[in-house]
């Protein structure tokens, strides 16, 4: 059967703003209870009952409405649960992305809702309540952003993509994450290192960006490259319901606009190294760089004198990855 996808784009953002409902309601009762949150795995990946329970708001609203199609939720998952991605209709959910800013009350806190059809990221719907930002995406027909300042949909990016000629002129994001063990913290410290450090001042390999960003939110590192406020975000141990509806979005950030290259989603370094040899660039987001747990974004950059906007999307890509180590996960 045809699905309507322009219908489920339609049920997200009304399961969204539902689900951010939830969240704030959540956020009352949040410090009432010293103890009412448990630690997964160390204090830097928390998971609360306002995750749980409004997993299970969003998961019972899907199966009634689309009861054959299958689900990834970040709650299910934990309690073992282990669906793939496959060609079959499937929601990947993280039902608060960005828990520890939650339970602290730092307001970078969203719901991020994506849908993967024919083994595609299609539709992605990120909304931070507390901010009042929603970002929603489909794939071939463009992304948008409402804001309270601004309820009415606007495409994005919210302006035409500028030129970048230097990584110095880049304002990036990046998180510390949840494994903090001794071998990760020296890679991503290394990392993050040489990505900002001055190579003038006696840094190897430092490439000196302009600034660093770390809201505590894949999901809404992802939206603020779509919306050109940040120019890249690179990040390592995401899950798949972390980023599957920021992919969606920043993908689609530019059709809408008169451009022709938008954000460009990259997985691993081999996964980078084979778009920039290869081709086709951008590459498309398949299942293997969905769930590989690596991922660079890069924005629309807009074509300048000397070079086009594309090639500096590449160039962006290879400094990255001459900068950065990685890890197994």
């Amino acid at each position: 059967m045809t699905l309507d996808l322009q219908e489920v784009l339609d049920f997200a953002i009304d399961l969204s703003k539902k689900a951010g409902e939830a969240i704030v309601k959540g956020s009352e009762t949040r410090f009432e209870n010293a103890a009412g949150f448990d630690e997964k795995k160390n204090t830097a990946d928390l998971v609360t009952e306002t995750d749980q329970s409004t997993e299970r708001l969003v998961c019972s609203a899907i199966q009634a409405k689309y009861p054959e199609h299958k689900f990834i939720g970040e709650e299910s998952w934990a309690a073992g649960e282990r669906p793939q991605v496959t060609d079959a209709p499937t929601w990947i959910i993280d039902p608060i992305d960005g828990t520890t800013n939650f339970v602290k009350g730092f307001p970078f806190v969203c719901i991020s809702i994506g849908f993967v059809y024919q083994s595609e990221p299609t539709i992605g719907v990120i909304y931070a309540p507390f901010l009042g930002y929603l970002y929603a995406g489909r794939k071939g027909h463009g992304a948008f952003v409402t804001t309270p300042l601004h309820p009415e949909r606007r495409a994005l990016p919210l302006v035409q993509p500028q030129p970048l000629s230097s990584f110095k002129q880049a304002l990036i994001a990046f998180e510390w994450g949840s494994d903090r063990s001794l071998d990760v913290i020296q890679k991503k410290s290394r990392s993050f290192q040489r990505l900002v450090g001055d190579r003038a001042g006696g840094v190897e390999g430092g490439e000196m960006a302009l600034g660093v960003r770390s809201m505590g939110s894949a999901a809404l590192n992802f939206a603020h490259v779509a919306m050109g406020c940040l120019d890249a975000y690179w990040e390592i141990g995401c899950w798949a319901w972390d980023v599957c509806a920021g992919i969606v979005i920043a993908r689609e950030a530019y059709v809408c606009v008169s451009y022709n290259s938008g954000c460009v989603v990259v997985g691993s370094k081999a996964h980078a190294s084979k778009t920039l040899a290869e081709g086709p660039f951008p590459p498309p987001t398949t299942p293997d760089v969905l769930t590989g747990r690596k991922y660079l974004v890069v924005r629309a950059i807009g074509d300048s004198s000397t070079e086009s906007g594309e090639a500096s999307q590449k160039r962006l890509i290879q400094t990255y990855y001459e900068a950065i180590e990685e890890w197994d996960l």
